[in-house]
């Protein structure tokens, strides 16, 4: 998934390296998402 979305999109550097550090904490870009998209984290 990440290799597609580098292809289709810019993705700033800073947020390329929280991706990457959190799929080595075995965090799935999914998880980011629904992290991203739930309204109680902001």
């Amino acid at each position: 998934m990440l290799p597609t979305l580098l292809d289709e999109k810019e993705v700033d550097k800073e947020w390329l390296e929280l991706i990457l550090e959190a799929r080595n904490l075995g965090i799935t870009v999914d998880e980011i998402k629904d992290f991203l998209k739930d309204p109680s984290n902001t």
